[in-house]
């Protein structure tokens, strides 16, 4: 096989080809910078619209996650501030408590609300004290705010008290400011407020007075507050009053409170029997 040898000479028209284009476009683009220069601007302007619209996308979708981001902390700084909130409502009650608990002249047995039924006429609250704990049936459930019921079931480690909203519960009271004397109970009709019976036309009675229990019925001690006058109507046909009451204690937002320690006076209540059985 035979090889062809290059020479310098072959490729003299190839050299001078390309020398002679290269010299075409310094001319060319020596004559029309000008355009080359308005191409130029013209791609700069496109490029800077194209990128003002792709920037605002990235900064809102930046907006977006950081939003996300934001929420996610606003809520779990809302449930921190609840609970926060809830712990400190919690330890105002356990310091009213306490300082009832000192003031009171009674022993009492703190307990734990751990259970209610606040949706009828019979409504039941359940504590976790029982005979265990010294408690009986007859003796109240109070806070600091005032009366809540009293136990009417015990067993020996849970109890059930009737509140005072409860058709069948009705106690001894007084009102504060001029000693009159009636019967607090409950009319089945509106939750958030009691009614106080038997009390002349002749009392005077005005919003803002104070009921609390008198002790004469031998069932409460005298002197725990149930609600506060909001209200008085007349009763056709008799010499008495209705009196409407706002409770102390809200029963929907309790959770725990005092059985008082108290027991009726034996010798009361063989005189009040005795007195019953001079008319069977």
């Amino acid at each position: 096989m035979r090889f062809r040898s290059f020479k310098l000479s072959d490729a003299k028209d190839y050299i001078i080809t390309a020398l002679i284009l290269l010299f075409a476009f310094a001319i060319m683009i020596g004559r029309h910078q000008g355009g080359i220069d308005t191409l130029r601007k013209i791609s700069v302007t496109s490029f800077s619209l194209l990128e003002e619209p792709l920037a605002n996308i990235r900064v809102y979708r930046q907006a977006l996650n950081t939003n996300t981001y934001l929420q996610r902390q606003n809520i779990l700084l809302q449930d921190e501030l609840s609970r926060l909130r809830a712990i400190e409502e919690e330890n105002k009650e356990l310091r009213a408590l306490l300082d009832y608990r000192e003031e009171s002249n009674f022993e009492m047995t703190p307990v734990l609300i751990v259970g209610k039924q606040l949706d009828g006429l019979n409504n039941i609250l359940t504590v976790d004290g029982g005979t265990s704990h010294g408690l009986k049936e007859g003796m109240p459930l109070v806070n600091s705010n005032g009366l809540i019921g009293k136990i009417v079931l015990t067993g020996t480690y849970y109890s059930q008290v009737m509140p005072y909203y409860n058709s069948l519960f009705r106690v001894s009271a007084r009102i504060q400011e001029n000693q009159a004397n009636g019967i607090v109970s409950w009319n089945g009709d509106i939750y958030g407020e009691l009614v106080m019976d038997f009390v002349p036309k002749t009392i005077f009675v005005d919003s803002g007075y104070v009921v609390e229990t008198s002790g004469s019925s031998n069932q409460f001690p005298a002197g725990i507050p149930i609600g506060r006058v909001v209200r008085t109507e007349p009763e056709p046909g008799r010499q008495t009053q209705r009196i409407f009451l706002k409770p102390y204690v809200m029963l929907a937002d309790i959770d725990q409170g005092f059985i008082i320690e108290f027991e009726p006076d034996s010798n009361v209540s063989n005189l009040q029997q005795e007195y019953n059985q001079l008319f069977e």
